[in-house]
């Protein structure tokens, strides 16, 4: 009886898998549709009826497996593409908006801003400074502020990244598990220091998201991160006035599903760095 019981139990397991698996290579291929039809209209009907699902189904599924809803998924693929025609394209500025679906460059200008963190104009114009500012910090330390590690609400983090990995680990708390937006909370590790400390955290529940970007004399690899490291803590958190918590995050190799990195990082990092020198 226990082994029947037993051999049930695995069978389901491996339902539950094969599901699982099949949820995931239908996502997959309906990430990659939207990526290569942007300029046209996409509704949830349209993109449940390619997958093979029911709108309310595929809703459910398409969150399950990317952590954000459809809608979210779309806007930050189209704020990528935007983020990857003006590093290519500059003087196409105003026609970027039009060509990822957007309805107009005012339209575009409000979403890459309310994304990225500037205007589609500042980011083109500020990525090669921006480069040159990280690039300072390959072989030479980040000097944080030692005295926000004593306040809080604070959480501790240890990133455990491949032996080989050298580059900026971008650590953040998000409202929602994905960078599109400013954190409340953010830092960067470099060099052999895999520890960070997030302070100044406002009470409410986050989520700890972590990026690793290998260093590069591109200027592009420090803004199209399709292809860095990611990693994050699966639970959120739920932060009050006396939280002092300890976190553990392993950076893996992106996944077709995961969601774009939009928030400009190099900004966040230059951004951090005034404002702790100005203390």
């Amino acid at each position: 009886m226990e082994k029947g019981l037993l051999s049930c139990k695995a069978q389901k397991m491996k339902l539950v898998i094969l599901m699982n698996d099949a949820h995931t290579e239908a996502i997959n291929q309906t990430i990659q549709y939207m990526k290569e039809h942007l300029d046209e209209p996409m509704t949830t009907e349209q993109l449940a009826d390619l997958a093979g699902y029911s709108p309310y189904h595929f809703s459910r599924v398409f969150k399950r497996v990317t952590g954000i809803s459809l809608r979210q998924y779309l806007s930050a693929l189209r704020v990528e593409s935007g983020k990857i025609e003006l590093l290519q394209s500059p003087s196409l500025l105003v026609k970027i908006g039009l060509s990822i679906g957007l309805a107009s460059p005012g339209t575009f200008n409000t979403r890459f801003k309310q994304f990225v963190g500037l205007s589609p104009k500042r980011f083109r114009s500020t990525t090669e400074s921006l480069h040159r500012y990280v690039n300072q910090y390959e072989h030479k330390p980040i000097a944080w502020a030692e005295e926000e590690r004593h306040a809080l609400p604070r959480i501790h983090c240890r990133i455990e990244a491949p032996e080989a990995f050298r580059g900026m680990i971008y650590v953040g708390l998000f409202p929602r598990p994905v960078p599109d937006q400013k954190p409340v909370s953010g830092t960067a590790v470099n060099l052999k220091n895999r520890t960070c400390t997030l302070t100044g955290i406002p009470t409410g529940t986050y989520y700890v998201l972590a990026a690793g970007i290998p260093w590069s004399l591109n200027p592009k690899d420090y803004f199209l991160l399709s292809k860095s490291l990611r990693g994050k803590r699966e639970e959120p958190v739920h932060i009050d006035e006396e939280t002092d918590l300890a976190v553990n995050i392993t950076l893996r190799e992106p996944l077709p599903y995961d969601p774009p990195i939009v928030v400009n990082l190099p900004l966040l990092l230059f951004e951090k760095d005034r404002n702790n020198s100005a203390r």
